[in-house]
């Protein structure tokens, strides 16, 4: 009982802040983009002229989807907008109560559940800001390469839980269907998960920062696209006494294609794949030696009403632990073969989830829930009874634009892990959250 009402308290508290706040705020429904546009020009028509002109290459120039930000609230241009500046952000508070079970993680990762629950992991609280944002985004008009973006953007995660050490999250310029820099990685379908109010999202998600060259091509009157990269490996496995790390020697390289259809294209369906070539040094025969690593992915989202979306994405492969969020930074690229630990594997996996969204008010206020899992297979056995073998994720969801820049969210989290011996635990999470964009 003292867990629920502890809960309770916690929840209270919320809504006694929340209601603080909405007094003061009158409620309106979300307007057309207005930014404030500070620019040199001659006189007011044409400053009217030129600021809507550089509306209209930020709006032409927005990428939607999961963690991204909003247009700038702040543009400044030069007067024949070959150059424009926009700075924005967001502040983000989350309030987040862990009961039947805590994890030692900020986020609500289930391969982080703690298989023996104890005194110590019963019951957390949280409250967190470090996923606020600042984003910077110039549009550049430019006689060789034609519109170009810069956009750079940065949280304050870049260390220990709570130390609130500023983050480089992207930094990347495009031009001419080329990205160059770091963003979000290629194989990410961005538009094919929901929102939440946990910053990592559905377990089978691969949303990952990496650096890149990428390349991206529109045709069917833009129906269609397709796009090819090269970015930079992040290998883990399990090397044992036979095999040593080393430095990797070849990028991945990821390619997709996709397909939108409806109003404003808003529904698409996309398939991606990875290819990984993973060096080693092989102690035994003092060679280098390589692995192979591949991965597919099926995603898409499908705008079935004004009222209704569905999300989605299945991944399977072998190695490619980098691109399954559950699995990220986990050592099971590949591992030493229980039968002979003289020779390597890769390790197969396997992930999906699936959400609804149901937009009670379209743009103002929704209700949304899904479920996602993961799963590592054995191969030739496993190596030990606590090794991770699957993960699942539950969650439900309400989000409220009290004003086209506050939100505020409430969510319910259940996650679970199954080690390969059998054995499960699982984990609940409550989080509010209140973020006001600039």
């Amino acid at each position: 009982m003292k867990q629920f009402r502890h809960l309770f308290l916690a929840v209270l508290s919320l809504i006694i802040g929340v209601t603080t706040l909405s007094a003061q705020v009158v409620y309106y429904e979300i307007e057309e983009y207005t930014p404030t546009v500070y620019m040199v020009a001659k006189g007011k028509a044409e400053c009217d002229n030129r600021c809507s002109e550089v509306k209209d290459h930020f709006v032409d120039t927005h990428r939607h989807g999961f963690q991204q930000t909003e247009n700038p609230q702040f543009i400044f241009s030069s007067h024949n907008n070959r150059f424009a500046l926009g700075i924005g952000g967001y502040v983000n508070l989350r309030t987040s109560y862990d009961f039947r079970g805590a994890m030692g993680n900020i986020d609500f990762v289930p391969y982080d559940i703690p298989m023996k629950h104890s005194w110590q992991n019963k019951q957390r609280v949280m409250m967190d800001a470090s996923t606020s944002r600042l984003f910077l985004k110039a549009v550049i008009k430019s006689d060789l390469l034609g519109r170009v973006v810069i956009y750079s953007d940065m949280d304050f995660r870049g260390g220990e839980e709570f130390t609130y050490i500023p983050r480089l999250r992207s930094a990347y310029v495009s031009f001419k269907g080329f990205t160059i820099g770091r963003d979000v990685t290629t194989f990410c379908d961005l538009e094919a998960a929901p929102t939440t109010i946990d910053f990592q999202g559905p377990n089978a998600y691969n949303f990952a920062f990496n650096e890149m060259i990428r390349y991206e091509y529109s045709l069917l009157r833009n129906h269609m696209t397709i796009g090819a990269a090269a970015e930079m490996p992040a290998v883990n496995g399990t090397y044992g006494e036979n095999f040593s790390p080393i430095y990797q020697r070849v990028p991945d390289f990821i390619a997709y294609v996709g397909y939108a259809w409806g109003e404003n294209r808003t529904s698409h369906i996309r398939a991606s794949a990875v290819i990984r070539d993973m060096y080693l040094h092989n102690n035994r025969t003092g060679e280098n030696t390589t692995q192979l690593g591949w991965g597919i992915q099926l995603s898409g989202h499908i705008d079935i009403s004004q009222w209704v979306d569905l999300y989605m994405n299945g991944v399977y492969g072998k190695g490619i632990t980098p691109y399954i969020q559950d699995l990220a930074g986990s050592p099971y690229d590949f591992a030493y073969d229980p039968e002979d630990p003289t020779r390597m594997q890769t390790m197969p996996m396997w992930g999906w989830q699936a959400a609804a969204q149901v937009n009670i008010l379209p743009n103002v206020l929704w209700l949304a829930g899904g479920y996602s899992e993961v799963h590592l297979e054995k191969h030739n056995g496993y190596l030990s009874d606590g090794q991770y073998r699957k993960g699942e994720y539950i969650f439900a969801n309400a989000f409220y634009n009290l004003t086209s820049n506050l939100t505020l969210a409430v969510e319910y989290l259940h996650g679970s892990r199954k080690d390969m011996g059998g054995e499960k635990s699982s984990a609940n999470r409550i989080s509010i959250m209140a973020q006001y964009n600039f």
